[in-house]
């Protein structure tokens, strides 16, 4: 049995009285004003002031004038709340998450109030501003779609498809003249909705849930295929509808189990059958994840995609090591490289990541670790430059090796135990090593190097 029964009321130009003074007081009476309330706000309790009135909320008022109002207000038939007396009210108030015209509402009925904020920021994590901005949407076509689809299962049916597909991308994207248009254009079939396929290329991060962007689990929560690598975790997959295709084409170095082309005929395909797909790589699609790759594919092919981008291993390994990649003192840019490119090979201007200085972050770079400490010591690295050997980057299983190039190159073999791992080099990462001790390219086009810069300097 549920204690409460949930309702809205609606309060445009209707009294509401609230006794009290005082900041919560005030709060209360706020949340009133934005329902469109005519709001009366009385130190003290004066049966009088409850004529007329739809609703009353007691705050901060004396004890005496908190129980008078409670059975006033009941002995009359109006809704009363008494701020934190459970015993007091008729009804409560809930946590609400605002997506005018959107209203969602969580309650603990009245006994756990904290819980229940703390449930709503979560929720409210997962519901953009922009679902409102496609409810009011799907309100001014209201009209028009009861006239030209009469038939109340075949109007379902649409309205499933305009809020879980092309419509429904388009004003997330913020482009809502388009979402518009085509609304109006869907208006014009009467009969059964025809999905159109869409193809996402999505950062699934370094490997934790709870930092995926918010876009990237709206659309888990919608996919109809999960297509996904080898490095994007089961916490990650279990964001997605449970129903949803699950396929992995992960890749390891020298063992695909899908090759890369087969990878991209496989999306455009699933896109033409009108599917909803999400390509889930691990990081960030367009850092080393051969994204870009795929978006060529599917622009050649005429597939509607886009792009949701994720945090990279570089960002994820060490903010959890405590690196700084950047230190105005120390690293005023940072080059993101891959140990190996479509060949196999080292593929480094090692001349000019030494001249450039800053930090150095290898990606998959633990087979050719040999290779990389010869070639930055040819080039005149400093032998004693701080390194770091993060494995499993970002994730609970983080193992992070501070010392030389050197170092790292005699006992990363042993260390390994064959997770995702990446090289960091440079001044940077021996503060790194400081604070961690004090806590506890595409192919192609930017085949092997990316390049961030920051202006300042410590002086």
């Amino acid at each position: 049995m549920m204690r409460h029964y949930p309702i809205f009321m609606d309060l445009h130009e209707r009294r509401a009285l609230v006794v009290g003074s005082g900041e919560v007081a005030e709060r209360k009476a706020e949340a009133l004003r934005r329902c469109g309330a005519l709001v009366d706000i009385h130190p003290a309790f004066d049966p009088r002031a409850l004529d007329g009135c739809a609703l009353a909320i007691g705050a901060e008022a004396p004890e005496a004038d908190l129980r008078a109002l409670s059975a006033e207000a009941r002995a009359r038939g109006i809704p009363v709340n008494i701020v934190d007396r459970t015993e007091l009210c008729s009804f409560i108030t809930p946590s609400v998450i605002d997506r005018d015209p959107v209203t969602v509402a969580v309650s603990s009925s009245g006994t756990a109030p904290v819980l229940a904020r703390m449930l709503r920021s979560r929720i409210e994590a997962m519901i953009p501003p922009a679902y409102g901005r496609l409810a009011a949407l799907a309100d001014r076509f209201r009209a028009k779609l009861r006239r030209h689809i009469p038939d109340i299962a075949m109007r379902r049916r649409v309205l499933e498809d305009i809020f879980a597909g092309r419509v429904a991308d388009l004003v997330f994207a913020n482009r809502d003249s388009e979402a518009a248009a085509l609304f109006a254009d869907k208006l014009g079939n009467s009969g059964p909705a025809s999905r159109s396929g869409m193809v996402y290329l999505v950062g699934a991060g370094p490997g934790a849930a709870d930092l995926l962007t918010l876009r990237a689990q709206r659309l888990l929560g919608e996919a109809d295929v999960i297509v996904h690598d080898r490095l994007v975790t089961d916490d990650v997959l279990d964001m997605a509808r449970r129903d949803a295709a699950r396929i992995n084409v992960g890749k390891a170095r020298a063992n695909h189990c899908m090759k890369q082309a087969d990878i991209s005929s496989l999306l455009v395909r699933l896109c033409r059958e009108g599917k909803r797909v999400v390509r889930l790589k691990g990081g960030d699609p367009l850092v080393f994840g051969r994204g870009g790759e795929e978006a060529e594919a599917l622009e050649h092919a005429g597939v509607a995609f886009e792009i949701v981008p994720g945090i990279t291993a570089a960002l994820a390994c060490a903010a959890q090591a405590r690196i700084p990649l950047t230190h105005r003192c120390a690293a005023r840019s940072v080059t993101l490289v891959t140990g190996h490119t479509c060949n196999g090979s080292l593929d480094i201007d090692f001349q000019a990541a030494v001249q450039f200085g800053g930090t150095l972050a290898i990606y998959m770079g633990i087979a050719t670790l040999p290779l990389l400490r010869d070639g930055l010591a040819a080039a005149g690295q400093d032998p004693l430059t701080p390194a770091a050997l993060v494995e499993w980057g970002g994730t609970r299983r983080q193992r992070t090796l501070f010392g030389t190039l050197d170092e790292l190159v005699e006992r990363a073999v042993v260390r390994s135990t064959g997770g995702p791992a990446l090289v960091l080099v440079g001044p940077a990462v021996g503060a790194g090593g400081t604070l961690h001790e004090a806590g506890s390219g595409q192919r192609g086009v930017a085949r092997s190097q990316c390049l961030l810069v920051c202006p300042s300097a410590c002086t």
